[in-house]
């Protein structure tokens, strides 16, 4: 890669992760080499691009300015590289991919170990998020292709691949333990752990929708922190069956009564104008489960 864009793509990462530190492990640079780009930028141009803090890096109003000239760059350099792609029968490649934890755990390193035995040169960025700021990543530029919650934005082209159910997750104590089916009801009756974060209230959304209140002791947006504590019988919450596979907890999980379930698609800005390598990713989807759909 050409160093201005190296530099460029430095100064981008780091106003995008606040961080020195943060923007060198993306792109696997020492921290004090992505200090020293910045420094020769700010040199090369004889302005201040960012304010550096004990908390991390803010954009001065100088930075404010030329941020958008140097992504408008690295798209340009990025068009290239991709017809240079191309040309070259997708020998190299560099693959952005938003996603959320459940399919960064269980379905990319099956697509990504069966994708590299055909390219083994292509890299990765895997930046996780809620649907949210995934679809807002798209819409951007900073990733490439997502894994999204259906119904999507209209101006992103999208792929569905799976319904991911929601299950009960309870303590193996639980009296309820032996059901068939756990009436959406019965989260009302005992304490109840929240997975929620900012925008993303799916699970709250669906009590809402039922019209319940839940006894809502704990919020967390970690998955494995909910199975810890119904584990220890800190209360019941739910979570989908996706991210269940393959629990390390001792926990009872249970079918909802009514089912509910997500839709989860494959997106891309523009399936048109993606790049050669994201095509091919996409190809590599079906191999997303453990064994061959």
């Amino acid at each position: 890669m050409d160093m201005n864009i190296q530099k460029y793509m430095a100064f981008i990462k780091t106003v995008e992760y606040g961080s020195f530190t943060k923007a060198a492990e993306i792109l696997n640079y020492s921290q004090s080499g992505i200090s020293r780009m910045i420094n020769d930028l700010e040199k090369e141009w004889k302005v201040i691009l960012l304010e550096r803090r004990k908390t991390g890096v803010k954009l001065t109003s100088d930075g404010m300015k030329l941020l958008p000239f140097a992504k408008e760059v690295c798209r340009k350099y990025e068009l290239l590289q991709m017809q240079v792609d191309e040309l070259n029968g997708l020998q190299s490649g560099f693959i952005r991919v938003g996603t959320f934890s459940s399919v960064a755990t269980h379905w990319l390193p099956n697509i990504i170990h069966e994708f590299q035995k055909s390219y083994p040169h292509i890299e990765y960025e895997l930046r996780l998020g809620n649907y949210s700021e995934i679809e807002e990543w798209l819409l951007e530029g900073s990733v490439d292709c997502g894994f999204l919650r259906l119904p999507v934005r209209s101006d992103l082209d999208t792929l569905p691949l799976e319904q991911d159910a929601l299950l009960a997750v309870l303590p193996v104590s639980h009296p309820m333990a032996d059901c068939d089916r756990f009436p959406i009801s019965s989260f009302c009756r005992e304490p109840f752990i929240m997975l929620e974060r900012e925008n993303n209230t799916e699970i709250a959304d669906i009590f809402s929708r039922f019209s319940l209140k839940p006894q809502t002791r704990l919020i967390t947006w970690d998955d494995y922190a909910v199975m810890s504590m119904v584990e220890k019988g800190l209360g019941i919450s739910m979570l989908h069956q996706l991210i269940l596979k393959r629990t390390p907890y001792n926990i009872i999980v249970k079918e909802l009564d009514p089912p509910i379930y997500r839709d989860i698609c494959f997106a891309v800005r523009n399936k048109k104008t993606a790049s050669l390598a994201v095509k091919r990713f996409s190809e590599y989807l079906k191999y997303r489960q453990d064994s061959f759909i």
